[in-house]
């Protein structure tokens, strides 16, 4: 008993809290004094015991995070090149086997944990911001020289930040959709068209079109979870106005199959834990910028990073499956041709129309004059503007890429079998009642935004 009492004393000295009470209760069984053990426990030393367990156990559960986040690093790692491979490995021609199907499932899943992890991770990081500031505080008052300012900074940041995390997770944003919907009798041919389309796809057509100033081209869909999940949401094309010039119809057939693609695969159901943290994430990092916290010191901006890379890594191989897939259905349709030649126009549109956009706005502004409808612009051959879009469709795709390279999704789609004939050729304009009048309202547009950006 005595042994254990002094060995005790020795330890309180020495500071280590948690093995001191350790010994004092193994005096107490031997026949120290209740009462005497209960003095000793008292004077502070149960109190920091107590405190360093929590560490210890908070440590622990850091440790434990961190550890889940390698797995699923890898985890996620494995399925992406897994289903990179299939990718590779299939034939274009054929329907998905049971293997396979069973690889795209179990990788659902992975992405699903991965995204409900980051609701996990949130009061992990919650408390470490809070303990790496109070323990700058704490080492402060430990130098015995407390800076008020930094100090104040420190506890006001980490107060904001784990309202911004928090609040992430409740607000809301409305969403709103984009330009302006065009009406039946404004693109007779083009609604047509669209019908064609999903009709040649056996899938359900559009709902909606919506004209925008640039060069976008996208679909999504509107509607409750429940509606969209059983395929009864509103479908709506996003169409960059400034994709047309020059667009034959044809390979705008292929281009609008592939979005068609995304649809009747189920792609923009939504709903998905993936799609939700996405949209969390964003959040955070828009609020965490807003009040000023995106800084290198923050942990949870750090925090933040990390997890957008990991999730981004994570779910590379899928995001590219279901691009890759929406190909191989338009060029079933329409041919890999007639595909390659759509998305080649896409590219070339999109690094055209913002050059000479931007260079029409340039020279607007310093000469003071209003702005030509930047739809009907000559577009001269330049060689710089020729070596990026080479660029652009001959480069190789990266990690970070959600959409194979342009080249290689030409590769992809090389081998596909289409056995239709090639639809009527014309332009892209000619199934428009009034071109001028909506390229006229686009250039409006963009002009008053303009504006609003310099005033």
């Amino acid at each position: 008993m005595a042994a254990h009492y002094f060995n005790a004393i020795r330890l309180a000295m020495n500071e280590s809290w948690i093995e001191a009470e350790d010994e004092i209760k193994k005096a107490q069984r031997l026949g120290l004094p209740a009462q005497a053990a209960q003095e000793f426990l008292a004077s502070g030393v149960h109190a920091r015991a107590t405190a360093w367990r929590w560490v210890h156990y908070a440590l622990y559960v850091v440790a434990a995070w961190a550890f889940g986040l390698f797995i699923l690093f890898v985890a996620g790692k494995v399925f992406s090149k897994l289903t990179l491979r299939f990718i590779e490995r299939s034939d274009p021609n054929s329907q998905a086997s049971g293997a396979e199907t069973m690889l795209r499932r179990y990788y659902r899943a992975v992405i699903n944990v991965a995204g409900s992890y980051y609701y996990f991770s949130i009061p992990v990081v919650i408390f470490l911001v809070l303990t790496v500031t109070g323990s700058i505080v704490y080492g402060f008052l430990m130098i015995g020289r407390v800076p008020i300012k930094l100090v104040l900074i420190l506890v006001i940041g980490a107060v904001v930040t784990v309202y911004k995390m928090l609040q992430s997770l409740f607000v809301r944003i409305k969403a709103e959709d984009p330009g302006r919907s065009l009406g039946l009798e404004e693109a007779p041919g083009l609604w047509r068209l669209t019908r064609e389309v999903a009709e040649n796809l056996g899938t359900r057509p559009l709902d909606e079109i919506r004209l925008v100033p640039g060069t976008e081209m996208g679909v999504y869909e509107r509607g409750s979870y429940s509606e969209r999940r059983k395929d009864l949401g509103r479908r709506i094309l996003v169409m960059g106005l400034g994709l047309l010039p020059g667009f034959d119809q044809n390979p705008f057939r292929a281009v609008l199959a592939h979005e068609y693609g995304h649809l009747s695969h189920r792609d923009t159901a939504g709903g998905d834990v993936a799609l939700r943290v996405n949209q969390d994430m964003s959040k955070f990092a828009y609020a965490m910028a807003y009040a000023g916290q995106a800084v290198w010191w923050n942990v949870a901006f750090q925090f933040l990073r990390l997890y957008h890379f990991l999730f981004r890594r994570i779910s590379y191989g899928a995001t590219r499956l279901q691009e890759v897939l929406a190909d191989r259905a338009a060029a079933r349709i329409y041919g890999a041709q007639s595909f390659e030649q759509g998305l080649r126009h896409v590219v070339r549109r999109q690094i055209e129309f913002n050059h000479f956009t931007d260079k029409e706005i340039r020279e607007a502004l310093n000469s003071g004059r209003t702005l030509q409808n930047v739809y009907a612009l000559e577009t001269q051959q330049e060689k710089t503007l020729e070596e990026a879009i080479d660029s652009a469709l001959n480069r190789q795709t990266s990690e970070d890429d959600t959409h194979p390279s342009p080249a290689d999704r030409f590769r992809l789609v090389a081998n596909v079998v289409c056995r239709n004939q090639p639809g009527p050729s014309g332009l892209m304009w000619d199934l428009f009642a009034d071109r001028e009048a909506i390229t006229k309202e686009m250039s409006s547009l963009i002009e008053k935004m303009v504006k609003a950006a310099v005033s």
